[in-house]
């Protein structure tokens, strides 16, 4: 092998983003509520930027929008060939025409101090923290009369348990006690144990599933002894269906367990999991759609929160006067540049985000006029085809957006799903055969339930061709139980 130093030529073909492609495929893919945070901050980040008064409503589906600025509405492209000195001479030479150039993105100077007050009175009514499950037992133990050393032990335990995990007690009491216990310590710890077993909720603290239910039955229970059983040696065979096999086990007749099931299932296996705290998103639609009196359903992009945007006339007049320094000149020239980036990013976001829901809604339509049963089978290919743009511009225009439509609000990429074809030749959408199975499900025959393939026969004559291992995956995505699950046992045997 031989090693040397010199120079020599190569030539290379690289791809590489622009900073103002990569600033408008990041305003693409955020949310109406993350736009209006991100402009917020970049309002305060450049001087820059104002907010002004909005002078008319901004029409997104208006015709002498889509004639006068039509370049806003294509994909943004950069060459990155050319030198920015011609830009920063027009930058230099803007006159009062500037502000007219962002006629659409004008609001009140008082919309920073809206922001401001909204944060406020969003941190005032901000919701208390929940009470966790720890400190739920915390407060009935500081209620009970209890050895001090019992209860020191019962917090102990209280601390380990976790209502992710629906509060069972995963640790060993042998862990919870110094190395070298006694059998007293380990007595007294069985006894902390038992008193957080006996707080409410009701079965939490315990150590298995099989503990935990028959901690929660009571005598006056329906079926109390033959619950009992089938809890402590049955567990699997019930969840299983198979009421024959432990018929024949206990001599408990099948209408009894029948019966002890009904109260099985008003027992709860993650007692603790009700302490969890719930994050419910806030959803806010990107895009509403409208039907006109033709019938036609026309989408409005739902911004208005977002702030206007122009560029500052001090600051475009700083540059001009001669008493500016070359250092705070080139500041200026380099955050308006930014600036000019956000506005451009945004327009073209606002174009892009109106003509890709615009396109689905036009292909969906019979989704919007008869329900979500007559969904079409839709790639994201197929809206960039009519959009004009590359597939990844649909991901990202769709990406975390919702839409209010007359059916309701729903995300965009709800309506983007995959299909198969009828005998027909027609393209069948996943969501139709879903609910198909669902229909034949709740027709058969309880004593007889389908197997998955009878389902398939059964799809077969409705003219869905679909493979086994199909029916398979959505009916457990469905939460359906397999047909010896479903089957009745008690109609079965009469």
């Amino acid at each position: 092998m031989r090693l040397s130093f010199g120079m020599e030529a190569r030539q290379l073909q690289t791809q590489k983003l622009a900073p103002k492609m990569i600033q408008s495929m990041e305003i693409l893919q955020l949310p109406v509520l993350a736009l209006q945070e991100r402009v917020e901050q970049e309002i305060n980040e450049n001087p820059m930027l104002e907010v002004e008064e909005e002078e008319a409503p901004r029409e997104e589906s208006s015709d002498s929008e889509e004639s006068a600025a039509p370049d806003s509405e294509k994909e943004l492209v950069v060459q990155d060939d050319q030198s920015n000195s011609e830009d920063f001479e027009r930058l230099a030479n803007m006159d009062n025409d500037m502000p007219q150039k962002f006629d659409d993105f004008r609001t009140s100077a008082n919309r920073t101090q809206e922001a401001q007050d909204r944060q406020h009175d969003l941190m005032a009514n901000a919701l208390e923290r929940p009470e966790s499950l720890n400190d739920y037992l915390l407060h009935q133990l500081a209620e009970l009369e209890i050895d001090s050393a019992v209860e020191e032990i019962a917090e102990r335990i209280i601390s380990t348990l976790d209502a992710r995990n629906g509060g069972y007690f995963k640790t060993s009491l042998r862990d919870l006690l110094p190395v070298e216990h006694t059998p007293q310590d380990l007595e007294r710890a069985e006894e902390g144990l038992r008193l957080v077993q006996s707080l409410e909720p009701a079965g939490v603290a315990a150590r298995n599933l099989s503990e935990c239910l028959l901690n929660q039955l009571k005598p006056d229970i329906n079926r109390y002894d033959d619950l009992k059983i089938l809890i402590e040696h049955h567990l699997e065979d019930l969840a299983e269906n198979r009421l024959p096999l432990i018929e024949k086990k206990t001599g408990i007749s099948i209408e009894r367990i029948q019966e002890a099931k009904q109260e099985f299932h008003h027992l709860n296996p993650k007692p603790g999991a009700a302490f969890l705290e719930t994050h419910v998103p806030i959803v806010s639609p990107d895009v509403t759609v409208e039907q006109d009196d033709q019938g036609n359903y026309k989408v409005r992009l739902e911004d208005d929160r977002v702030p206007a945007l122009r560029i500052s006339d001090y600051y475009r007049q700083r540059l001009s006067d001669p008493n500016a320094t070359q250092e705070e000149k080139d500041f200026i020239r380099r955050k308006i540049e930014s600036a000019n980036w956000m506005i451009e990013a945004i327009q073209q976001r606002r174009g892009t985000v109106r003509k890709v829901a615009q396109a689905i809604v036009d292909y969906q339509k019979k989704f919007l006029d008869e329900g979500p049963e007559l969904i079409e089978p839709l790639k994201m290919q197929q809206i960039a085809d009519v959009v004009g743009v590359h597939v990844t511009t649909i991901s990202r225009a769709v990406d975390d957006k919702w839409i209010q439509t007359p059916r309701g609000i729903f995300p965009l990429k709800r309506f983007f799903v995959h299909g198969t074809r009828s005998e027909d030749g027609e393209d069948v959408a996943w969501e139709t055969i879903r609910r198909r199975l669902t229909e034949i499900i709740e027709k058969e025959d309880k004593q007889k339930p389908h197997s998955d393939d009878d389902l398939v026969r059964e799809l077969g004559k409705l003219g869905l061709n679909v493979a086994r291992r199909t029916i398979t995956k959505y009916r457990k995505k469905l939460g359906i139980p397999s047909s010896r699950q479903r089957k009745d046992w008690t109609k079965a045997k009469s």
